[in-house]
């Protein structure tokens, strides 16, 4: 009996440091890449910047995956889930934001992102059936919109007309990048996926990384890009965005889902933006 309680406690102990670490994972990672992307797609074209960062990262991932004890093969239902979280989340969540940055200042992409959790709260409970938001939640949610709305308008109304166009065009941009974001995430709750958040992750990645490829193929990139041209600071953005946004972030984000309740997970976006 005893020893039963201290394996339960040692499981317990062990989850909630893997917890805290990923949670720091995606507070602290998440936060920086904002700056990253910004240097990243200076001299870089952001599609198959983004694109060819998952595709690199999933692979490392999936291989990583494999070789370990407890490998599990994929289905062509973990392939479908994979495909439509990866393209929500990489093309519709990530590339919208890394597409907005051309438009608008880190800063406040990151400040739009914050919105998220209002994205999964609403989801969870419309969609998921999950408990039903209360006076205060709808309050919170009212007061966020009312905040990012104050916000799009200040940013905007300064400065010559096209440029008050070009923010409005952003926030649009990083609000649907939002929306897909939380689809894709809460769609990724209540799919099949693998039991490894490696191998989850891997795959979503690679899923996401080729369509984004493919975009930045069709939107004319390759003709326009010149690898000779790429500065030193996009090449160190692209690299921090694979390690640290792809490869540890998005893993650890990946794993949350399956651990800890979406909204929770989703309040790394109050965080990233100091």
């Amino acid at each position: 009996m005893q020893e039963q309680t201290e394996i339960k406690t040692n499981y317990f102990n062990r989850k909630t440091v893997l917890l805290l670490a990923a949670f720091a994972a995606v507070y602290i990672f998440w936060g920086s890449t904002y700056l990253a992307i910004k240097y990243a797609i200076e001299t870089l074209p952001p599609f198959l910047m983004a694109g060819s960062r998952f595709l690199i990262a999933g692979s490392i991932l999936y291989i990583w995956a494999r070789l370990s004890a407890d490998y599990e093969k994929p289905s062509f239902a973990h392939w479908r889930t994979s495909f439509i979280v990866g393209t929500l989340l990489l093309l519709g969540g990530n590339g919208g934001v890394v597409l907005a940055q051309h438009y608008i200042p880190s800063s406040l992409a990151a400040l739009l992102v914050a919105t998220e959790p209002f994205w999964i709260v609403l989801l969870s409970w419309l969609w998921l059936g999950g408990i039903r938001p209360n006076w205060k939640v709808a309050l919170g949610l009212f007061i966020g919109f009312v905040g990012v709305y104050l916000l799009i308008g200040g940013q905007s109304g300064g400065g010559a007309a096209a440029s008050g166009t070009n923010y409005l065009f952003g926030a649009g941009l990083v609000m649907t990048g939002v929306f897909c974001w939380a689809l894709g995430s809460m769609y990724g709750v209540r799919a099949t996926t693998p039991k490894s958040s490696l191998l989850t992750a891997g795959m979503q990645m690679l899923s996401g990384g080729f369509v984004l490829m493919l975009v930045g193929t069709f939107a004319g990139e390759w003709t326009k890009f010149n690898i000779a041209d790429a500065s030193i600071n996009s090449w160190l953005g692209f690299i921090y965005l694979l390690i640290f946004g792809s490869i540890v972030s998005f893993t650890a984000y990946s794993w949350l889902l399956k651990n800890a309740l979406p909204s929770m997970v989703a309040t790394y976006a109050y965080v990233n933006p100091v």
